[in-house]
């Protein structure tokens, strides 16, 4: 008898593997078909769509801490906040550049998690989760009382918009462009990050702290590392909205900001990557959908939330993925 040698046929697992990949596309080519829908439109639709991917990029943050790390900060709002206000003061009141501006922003954003993340972060739980909202708390009292600075309710007007040199960014198309750039960049880089070894660390740190402990992992160095990266995501998407908007105040790093960043990460799928921006994009165009409802706009809302939570619990993006991961 002639043996023959076991063999596996491409033919045969191609077609088991091919569709999740296509299927996991599908968020993504939901997000450009939203902008491009935009960008043709303009006016209005490119505004609404520009702020849903500037709250991306803060949740491509959120979710690096809360769903790579599996931690919970109800205070990225505060980094947000630094980023910001330090874009609009060195470029309203002191005429710097927007880029220089935003990149000192970031930094002292930075600072301030690194010197607050320390401490915080040897807690755990509800109380890492009280001791971080302290401290977004903590930094909006600071921009209404600092009026000196932040010109406290009166906001921050006159900031220039983003730019590079003498060339701005002014229409609304061109915004919409630079900031689907940011997005894509920040979606990649969070791509990267999870399928690194410092993203199989997180996920170590995600499953039991104890066992990644064991495992000989620093898990107080990479909690501190992923609330750092978390900060900067937060801080940039503070910046660029000061720049599109050209003005701020401080209702706009508010705890509004925790509770819509919140309801983005899980409606568009924590842990994913495409999830922050599906979130943000869905979250931000819900209201603009149900604003014929008129007086039930706000409860034809609720409930078309509570549905998405209901019959997606781990978020929208984890529909399009066996694994939960796009």
């Amino acid at each position: 008898m002639t043996s023959h040698p076991m063999t596996i046929s491409p033919a045969i697992t191609s077609p088991e593997r091919r569709p999740p990949r296509l299927v996991g596309l599908l968020p993504w080519l939901f997000a450009v078909a939203v902008v491009g829908y935009a960008m043709v439109v303009g006016g209005y639709a490119a505004t609404v769509v520009s702020f849903a991917l500037i709250y991306a990029v803060f949740v491509t943050g959120l979710n690096l801490f809360m769903g790579f790390a599996a931690q919970v900060s109800f205070g990225q709002n505060a980094f947000a906040a630094i980023g910001g206000y330090g874009s609009a003061v060195l470029t309203a009141t002191y005429g710097w550049s927007p880029l220089p501006a935003m990149v000192l922003g970031i930094a002292a954003a930075l600072l301030a998690a690194a010197i607050v993340g320390f401490p915080a972060l040897r807690l755990k739980g509800h109380y890492l989760a009280m001791g971080t909202l302290a401290i977004g708390l903590i930094t909006y009292e600071i921009t209404v009382e600092w009026q000196s600075v932040t010109q406290g309710y009166l906001g921050i007007s006159g900031i220039p918009p983003f730019g590079i040199g003498p060339y701005e960014v002014t229409s609304d198309r061109g915004q919409l462009i630079m900031l689907a750039l940011v997005v894509a960049a920040c979606a990649f880089a969070a791509a990267r990050i999870r399928r690194s070894r410092f993203g199989r660390a997180l996920s170590a740190v995600a499953g039991s702290e104890e066992a990644a402990t064991a495992l000989g992992i620093d898990v107080s160095r990479y909690k501190l590392m992923a609330f750092l990266l978390s900060a900067g995501f937060a801080a940039l998407a503070g910046s660029l909205f000061v720049h599109v908007v050209g003005y701020v105040s401080p209702e706009v790093f508010g705890l509004h900001m925790v509770i819509v960043t919140f309801t983005m990460l899980y409606v568009g799928g924590i842990g994913t990557v495409a999830g922050p921006l599906v979130g943000a994009l869905i979250v931000s165009l819900l209201p603009e959908t149900f604003r014929a409802f008129k007086d039930y706009q706000d409860l034809a809302y609720g409930a078309a939330l509570i549905l998405l939570l209901i019959y997606a619990p781990r978020g929208l993006a984890s529909l399009f993925s066996p694994r939960g991961r796009s």
